[in-house]
């Protein structure tokens, strides 16, 4: 069984590290057998999360990452570089979840350079952004997750 916290993060539709890392480093109930699901700005926003605990969580499952600018956006969810063998060594089992076909750039390409920094597993797909309303793609159900939850 699973106690899950699902974060209400402060103006969720506009992300922004300087509000939700404070929030969530305070409000998460975060430990040794933490397991650290996020999507898109939450999974980069996981990756901050892991850069400032002072322990290992046992797993962390990115899926549409992004860690560096795409394109002409500018996302204030990003930090301006990240200290990959801290994040590294502080979770057991990581798994990156992209697709070759995201149209918002966190893609194969930006999962493959984020696994080469911090290794893993590489999971690629063909699944957008694996769920978008801007592009009518509905993702009720994700049961790889389920899979790969440790």
């Amino acid at each position: 069984m699973y106690k899950v916290w699902l974060p209400q993060l402060p103006e969720p539709n506009n992300p922004d590290l300087k509000r939700w890392l404070p929030f969530a480093l305070k409000i998460g109930m975060f430990n040794k057998d933490s397991i650290l699901i996020g999507h898109s700005a939450g999974a980069s926003l996981i990756l901050s999360i892991l850069e400032n605990l002072d322990f290992k969580v046992s797993q962390a499952i990115l899926v549409a990452v992004f860690f560096e600018q795409v394109g002409d956006r500018k996302e204030a969810i990003l930090q301006p570089s990240y200290e990959w063998q801290k994040i590294k060594g502080n979770v057991d089992d990581l798994i990156i979840i992209n697709s070759d076909n995201d149209p918002w750039g966190c893609d194969d390409k930006v999962g493959k350079k984020l696994f080469d920094q911090l290794g893993g597993t590489l999971i690629i797909r063909h699944d957008g952004h694996f769920g978008s309303d801007t592009h009518n793609q509905p993702y009720p159900d994700f049961s790889l997750l389920l899979k790969l939850v440790d």
